[in-house]
C-alpha cells in the first residue's frame, strides 16, 4: 500500500515558501517555510516536517496500541497520544521522538497497560521507520 504527499518549494531556504499536499486531501496547499521550522518556537507561523512527523508517529502509535488493547480484551475508551519530535540544528538531524500517552482503559492494570504501550511503541510502523533516532514513552492511565 502506497501513500503520497507532494511538497512544492519556491525560492531560497531562508526566504522561500513551500506548500504541502496529501493524497487524501487532508493537507491541500498547506504552507511551510524556514521561520515555521527553525525560528518560531511557538509553532504558530505554519507547519514543518517535524510537526507532521510527530502527528504521524502519535497517530500510528495510538492505532497500534488500540489493537493490542483489544486483543488483550481491554479495549480503550480513549487514548491521547502526543509525539514531540526534536530537531537538532547543530547536527542537522532529527534526534528524538518523545511519546506521551494518557489512556482511559477500563479493566486494565497499570503494569499491563505499560507493557502493551511499550510493545506498541516498538512495533508501530512509524516507530520502526524512526529506528535511527531515540524513541521514548511516558504512559499513564487516566
Amino acid at each position: 500500500m502506497d501513500r503520497q504527499a507532494t511538497a512544492i518549494w519556491k525560492g531560497a531556504l531562508k526566504d522561500g515558501q513551500g506548500t504541502l499536499d496529501t493524497q487524501s486531501g487532508a493537507l491541500k496547499g498547506l504552507p511551510y517555510n524556514f521561520k515555521a521550522r527553525f525560528e518560531d518556537a511557538s509553532g504558530t507561523s505554519g507547519t514543518n516536517p517535524e510537526e507532521l512527523l510527530g502527528a504521524a508517529h502519535a497517530g500510528c502509535f495510538a492505532m497500534q496500541l488500540s489493537h493490542f488493547l483489544a486483543e488483550n480484551g481491554t479495549p480503550a475508551e480513549k487514548l491521547e497520544a502526543k509525539a514531540v519530535v526534536t530537531l537538532d540544528p547543530a547536527k542537522g538531524a532529527i534526534t528524538k521522538s518523545a511519546l506521551t500517552l494518557v489512556g482511559n482503559v477500563p479493566g486494565i492494570d497499570a503494569a499491563t497497560f505499560n507493557e502493551l504501550a511499550n510493545k506498541a511503541k516498538a512495533n508501530c510502523p512509524v516507530s520502526k521507520a524512526l529506528g535511527a533516532i531515540e524513541l521514548t514513552l511516558d504512559a499513564r492511565l487516566a
